[in-house]
This record gives C-alpha cells, structure tokens and sequence, in this order.
C-alpha cells in the first residue's frame, strides 16, 4: 500500500514548493462530508476544498451527470459548436440571481477568470479605467485580481508590478474598524467613507467599479452591518459606478441563501461565482444585468475551456440539490447551530475575540488578549494542527491568520458535525493553557 509520506516525497520532487498543502496526506476517497487518505484515516471535512464542495463529496446526482454528459461529448468549445447545458444553466443563473431586471450570464473556469472578466466589462461598458477593491479582500491570483486583492504575503510578495488603476479602500471590518468607529451606524460611515475617497484617490468619474466580496473570504469572514452595502450601491448609483459582488466564497448556500448579497437586498449589477458552483467541477461564471454583459463586442470575452460541458451538467444538478432537495434549509439550521457552539466558545474560551458570519460561513478570530486585539496566529496555527491530528480538517485565514472559518459541506451528518465541533472545542482548551 502506497503511504502518505511516499506520496509526499514523491510530490516534493516533482511538483515546486510554491503551491502549499495544508495537509500532508493524500486523499483515496471523499464522501459527504468525509475524506479518506491512502492510509485509511478518515477526516471530517470543515474545509469543503476551500468553499468547493457545498453539496459535498461526490454527490450521486453531481457524479451521475457528469458520467451523463461524459458519455455524449466532453469538448466542443462553446465558440466553436454550441451545447444547450451551458444555455440552460445561463437562463436558470439570470433567473435566480437578486435584481428585477434582465440578466444575461457567461462561463469561465476560475474565480480569478470570472472577477477579471467582470472588470473588463465593466470597463468596456463604463469607458472608465479605475476600479476600486477593499482592505483584506481576495479576488484570485491572476495579474488583474492579485493587485485587486489585499493581503501582501503569500499572495503578492515579490509578484509586482501590478496592475494599475487598482485603488483600495477601506471595509466594514467592524471588529477592528479601520475608521476607528464603534458607533452602530458604523458600516454607514464606513460606506460614505467613499466619497472622500473620490477626492483623495481615485475620481468617482473616473472610476468603472467596485469589487468587493459580501462576506470576506480569505480576508477572514468580515461581515459588514445591514447598512453598508444599500449605502454602496446608493453611491455606485450616485456616480455610475458599476457594483461588482464576488459571491465566488460565499455563493450557492455557503450562508443559508443562494447568494449572500441577499441578507442585505440589495442588487448588483454583476456578480462572479465559481467554487460550489458546480460542485467540484472548475466552473466560473459572471452574471449581471443584460445591457452591461452586452456591452462588450464579439469575440471580446470567452476561453476555450469556460462552461465545458461536463461542469455545466454538474452546476444545474447542484443547483438542483440546492432549490429542491432542501439543502438551504439545511443550510440554515447549520447556520443556527453552529453559530450557538461558537457564541458558547466566546464565553468560555477568552483566546476567541469576535464570532461573525452568516449561516454555516463562520468564523472564530483569535486573540492574546481581548483588550488590545493582539492576534493569537499562533494559536490558530496550533489549533488547525491539533484539529488535523484529531481527524479534522479545518482552516485558518485572515490578514493575520488568525482566524478559523467553517466551510463544511452543507451535507454533513449532525453526528460528523457534533464531532468536529467537539474536537474543535478539545483544540480550543489545549491551545488557550
């Protein structure tokens, strides 16, 4: 039987150090919520493949449509021969994403591919060149979106010169508020910070969009205050501005709605979603409103892999299972539970400075010290650590990394959840002696 540490000798000479593993085992199988090493260890799954796997591993309706659609054509490429998946998960997307207006959507392969094709057409459509992004945000690694993201190390250090015309402003990071506010109309200060932005940084004029995620991925689960984002689409609405969500963490469930940008009502007027879009098949898309995604000219926008046909069969199988098979409801009751475990952990362990994030997208920040907010990336690195020895898989994140988010898949049994938040909660207690 082939071992981990074969495997990872294996992978050290073959493959450069640049990629990072956060575990050094080598899955054999994933299941729900379960994955398997070649050494038959099980783990419980807090990670879901960073955000990947929402309807979990290797869901039967996922696999059986893409074995499906294997079976009759793998390629064609959407430019050259057509196919009706990729037409019919556009029409099923216009229809279900936030907005009382016309959408047309298009496919990608990756995150970074769709937020990079967003700001291109809103560009294209605006005549404007500069775009604005925000602190602790994430957008992918590309040239476009590793300037638009925020966090220096590992993402950016030593990749430069970036992009231009990328400005970033500050978010509704309300526990460590980058205004200094504590006052409950914080995330409105925070928004109409934007208009004094606009004459010490960039020209409202001459700025095309906004990027900005409604939960903060990697940046380490910030979630603004209900008023923050009606303020921001009232001053992209003031300007022209184009108001561009990436729901490509936070989309189809990942916070008990299909997108999270509904828990504020608000609609932009494009969105990009990848990740649990197609349930572990590479699957990026950007959906938004018909005359902005119509702007662009022929042949301007595409790729010849963008809504193969196997991953387009995958997404409107997923989002079956999300609309039909009672998954956001699940979702929801994930949401409640797990956000009363982690209020309990608050309470108890004074290592854990801040719980925030909608549905089942939580997050616990760690703290030396509650008083001054001095991260603890230390304890968070011992917890993910302990976690991992215990048959846990869970992560840590935030500009200082210190921050443990949750992204189990949202088919996890009540017992593999119970689990994993009991050994969350033994990790807890040997980190915070």
């Amino acid at each position: 039987m082939v071992s981990n540490n074969d495997l990872l000798r294996r992978r050290q000479e073959a493959i450069p150090q640049g990629p990072a593993n956060m575990l050094p085992a080598f899955a054999a199988q994933a299941r729900g919520a379960t994955i398997t090493d070649v050494e038959g260890r099980e783990y419980i799954d807090f990670a879901g493949g960073i955000g990947v796997v929402n309807t979990g591993h290797c869901h039967p309706k996922v696999v059986r449509a893409v074995q499906e659609q294997a079976e009759k054509f793998l390629h064609t490429c959407f430019h050259v021969v057509m196919y009706e998946g990729y037409v019919e998960l556009a029409e099923r997307l216009n229809a279900l994403a936030p907005g009382d207006f016309a959408k047309k959507s298009f496919f990608l392969n990756s995150g970074a591919e769709a937020v990079e094709n967003a700001v291109k057409i809103a560009r294209y459509e605006t005549g404007r060149p500069a775009v604005i992004a925000f602190q602790n945000g994430f957008h992918g690694r590309s040239l476009l979106t590793m300037s638009l993201t925020s966090k220096v190390k590992p993402y950016k250090y030593r990749f430069g010169p970036f992009a231009p015309e990328v400005y970033r402003a500050p978010y509704a990071y309300c526990y460590r508020c980058p205004l200094g506010l504590t006052h409950p109309a914080c995330g409105a200060a925070c928004a109409d910070y934007l208009e004094e932005f606009f004459v010490s940084h960039v020209a409202a004029e001459r700025t095309a969009a906004l990027v900005v995620e409604p939960i903060q991925g990697e940046g380490g689960f910030a979630t603004p205050p209900p008023e923050y984002f009606p303020r921001l689409r009232s001053i992209c609405d003031k300007y022209g501005i184009r108001l561009i969500v990436d729901e490509v963490q936070s989309g189809f469930g990942r916070t008990g709605t299909l997108f999270a940008i509904e828990h504020w009502g608000v609609a932009p007027d494009m969105i990009t979603v990848a990740k649990s879009l197609a349930g572990g098949m590479p699957l990026s898309g950007v959906v938004g409103r018909a005359e902005i995604m119509d702007a662009p000219h022929v042949g301007g926008l595409g790729g010849t892999y963008g809504g193969s046909p196997t991953a387009c069969a995958a997404a409107l199988a997923v989002l079956d299972i999300l609309l039909e098979d009672g998954l956001l409801h699940r979702a929801q009751e994930l949401g409640r539970h797990v956000r009363k475990v982690f209020d309990g952990f608050q309470q108890e362990f004074e290592i854990v400075g801040d719980v925030r994030g909608l549905g089942p997208m939580l997050a616990l920040e760690l703290v030396q010290d509650r008083q001054t907010k001095t991260p603890a990336a230390d304890k968070a690195k011992a917890l993910v650590a302990h976690c991992r020895a215990q048959g846990l898989i869970i992560l840590a994140c935030g500009n200082f990394g210190n921050v443990i988010r949750t992204l189990m898949p949202l088919v996890i049994t009540d017992q593999e959840l119970d689990r994993g938040l009991s050994i969350l909660k033994d990790g807890l207690h040997a980190v915070s002696g």
